[in-house]
Formats: C-alpha cells, sequence, structure tokens
C-alpha cells in the first residue's frame, strides 16, 4: 500500500498548466475488507435500531446536478440562448434526486470503513484485488451491507433509503460553468502505487465556486448558496456502529464536521452542502415493531430533537468511531472535506 514518503514525493505541489490539482486521495487501508452476512429483510431485528432522519441541507456553493437537458433561456424568461437544466418538482422547485444523495453519502461511508468499491469498475485490474466488489452475498463489506451490492444472480437491497430533497424556494437561479479539465489518472501517478489504485478519490471543499460569467461559461440552471433542501432517510436494521457512521458521513461528528459534494463542478469548488438532522425518529424495542401493524398511533419509541437529539446521535457517533470508523481515513477525508475551509479554487481547472 501507498506510504508517505511515496505521497511526499508523488503528490505534492502545482501543475502549471492546470495549477495545485482540486482534489486528494483517502488511501485504502492496509488491512484485508472486513466481511458479514447481511442481516435480512424479512423481520425487524429487536437489538438493532430502525427510523427516519429529517435532514435538511444547506448549499454552501453554487450547486448543479445535470439533468442532460438543455432548454431555450426563452422557457425560463431568460435571456440566453441555451441552459443546461436541473430536475424541478411539480412546484417548479429545484429537487436533487435521493440517488445521487445516496451515492454521495455512500462513497464517504466506504472511505471511512474498511470497505470495498461499490461498482466494479472499468479497469479493475489497476485495483487491489482485496477492493474490488464481493462475489458473494455473505461476504459484504459495511458499506454494502448498509447502502446494498450485486453481482451474478444475486442482490442485497440495503438498509437506508433516501428520499428526493426539495428546494423550499421556488425559482433558481443561472450559473456559468467553465469548460473542464479531463481528471486523466493514466498520466497521473498521484492515482497508482505499483500499478494500482492507492484509494478514493475526493475534490476539496472550497469557500466558493467559479463563475465565468455570461459569454465566457456554459449556462447551468442552479442552487444558490444558503439555498435549503429537505429530505427524508429511511433505516432499519442497522446496528448502534452503523448509524453512528452514517451520522458521520453525514457531517455530525463534533470533530470532524464534513460536507457532502454533489453535482457538477467540483474541481471549481460547485457542490458543497452542510447537513442539519433537525429530527430524528426511533424504534427501539419489540413492543413498538409490533405496533407498527396492530395500531394506528405512531410506534416511534422516541422522537428527538434539540438537545436530546444531539446526545442521542453522539452516543451512536461514539459506538462508531469504537467498532467500525477507520481512523486514518477520517481523519484525512476531515481535511478535504471539512466545513470550515479557506481554499478556493484555481482560475485554470
Amino acid at each position: 500500500m501507498a506510504n508517505s514518503s511515496y505521497r511526499s514525493r508523488n503528490f505534492g505541489g502545482s501543475n502549471q498548466e492546470r495549477g495545485p490539482r482540486p482534489y486528494d486521495f483517502v488511501y485504502f487501508p492496509d488491512k484485508s475488507p472486513t466481511q458479514d452476512k447481511p442481516p435480512g429483510h424479512d423481520k425487524y431485528l429487536p437489538d438493532h435500531l430502525h427510523g427516519t432522519l429529517f435532514l435538511s441541507l444547506e448549499v454552501q456553493t453554487v450547486l448543479h446536478i445535470s439533468t442532460g437537458v438543455v432548454v431555450m433561456g426563452s422557457d425560463f424568461d431568460e435571456d440566453i440562448p441555451l441552459i443546461k437544466t436541473m430536475v424541478q418538482g411539480e412546484g417548479n422547485e429545484l429537487l436533487i434526486q435521493g440517488s445521487s444523495l445516496k451515492g454521495c453519502i455512500r462513497s464517504i461511508y466506504e472511505a471511512i470503513t474498511n470497505s470495498r468499491v461499490g461498482v466494479k469498475p472499468k479497469n479493475h485490474s489497476q485495483y487491489p484485488t482485496e477492493r474490488l466488489p464481493a462475489n458473494n452475498k455473505n461476504q459484504l463489506c459495511p458499506a454494502s451491507i448498509v447502502f446494498g451490492a450485486s453481482g451474478e444472480k444475486w442482490g442485497w437491497q440495503g438498509l437506508v433509503a433516501i428520499q428526493d430533497a426539495y428546494c423550499e424556494v421556488t425559482g433558481f437561479e443561472v450559473g456559468f460553468m467553465p469548460n473542464l479539465w479531463s481528471p486523466k489518472p493514466n498520466v497521473n501517478e498521484a492515482y497508482y502505487y505499483n500499478g494500482k489504485t492507492v484509494g478514493r478519490k475526493f475534490y476539496y471543499h472550497m469557500k466558493q465556486a467559479i463563475d465565468k460569467g455570461i459569454g465566457n461559461g456554459i449556462p447551468v440552471q442552479v442552487a444558490w448558496k444558503n439555498d435549503i433542501f429537505t429530505t427524508q432517510l429511511y433505516f432499519k436494521n442497522l446496528k448502534q456502529e452503523e448509524l453512528g457512521t452514517l451520522l458521520i458521513a453525514l457531517g455530525q461528528d463534533e470533530k470532524h464536521p464534513i460536507v457532502l459534494k454533489v453535482g457538477a463542478g467540483k474541481p471549481i469548488g460547485m457542490g458543497s452542502m452542510t447537513v442539519t438532522i433537525t429530527e430524528a425518529k426511533i424504534i427501539q424495542n419489540q413492543a413498538d415493531l409490533c405496533a407498527r401493524y396492530t395500531s394506528f398511533i405512531s410506534p416511534y419509541t422516541h422522537s428527538f430533537t434539540g438537545e436530546d437529539l444531539q446526545i442521542f446521535m453522539q452516543q451512536q457517533i461514539q459506538q462508531a468511531h469504537e467498532k467500525l470508523i477507520e481512523k486514518p481515513q477520517l481523519k484525512k477525508l476531515s481535511e478535504i472535506l471539512h466545513k470550515n475551509t479557506n481554499r478556493l479554487p484555481h482560475e485554470s481547472y
């Protein structure tokens, strides 16, 4: 596995053509990934946690998640010929697909636990064999148990689901995104050590994003800084440490307050969001599990808000640190995605 001396020789510094790299790597742990059987979907396990997290996501740097559709600016009463669009709800509010959020959160969960990669890469020979997706449903890594996995003639759905996130305000802004360089990993020594990928790549959270302005950039429909999106995350059959790791991935660890990076334009600072959990509804005992099917009354044992919510979350996070978190990997990821940053994007990205 790559080490710090290799890293200092081959990763630091700037490229005169492109400027300093807008990303860094979270190295794979030196030990082989842990593996276990999934808990199943046939029943609610009494010694596990089930419930709902209510999420509020605040845009920190302008955000664009492309639909792949380009429309005339006149369709939006904009004096711009063409605009690349985002998905909108029935009320013309912007939305972020739950699948985009789930993929983003999973990538963090994978990086801070001893997990495999979630999707088999095209050049799988360039990855350590033990980091490739599992071939057996009963040999799943921590991230695959929580988020799901599939193989030839088998699949595992996972234990979490995330709804689409809707913006609290209608309307949108237009940003002007520059053309970006291709990553070109095959000519970049930072990606590999002894011919194998060194770890998971993450783009830095930056204080602001580059906007090239009308006439110089690609017009894109964007959510603006301080826009709020709300959604819900459902989970079942999670161990305390699994829920705690999920909370860390959502930026709730007081010592590692990270952001999510979603959508396009990550190299130029776009797509940063912070997460606030406003409420957690938790089912914790057997009687309440039965009540889901025998009563019209809400079965939730606890509905946590305010200070009680913070205490509950930190308890789960502590379990994660004791049983599941890879500390060097979390430390490195926190440096890349830390909520408080003075890092600025380079014009040549």
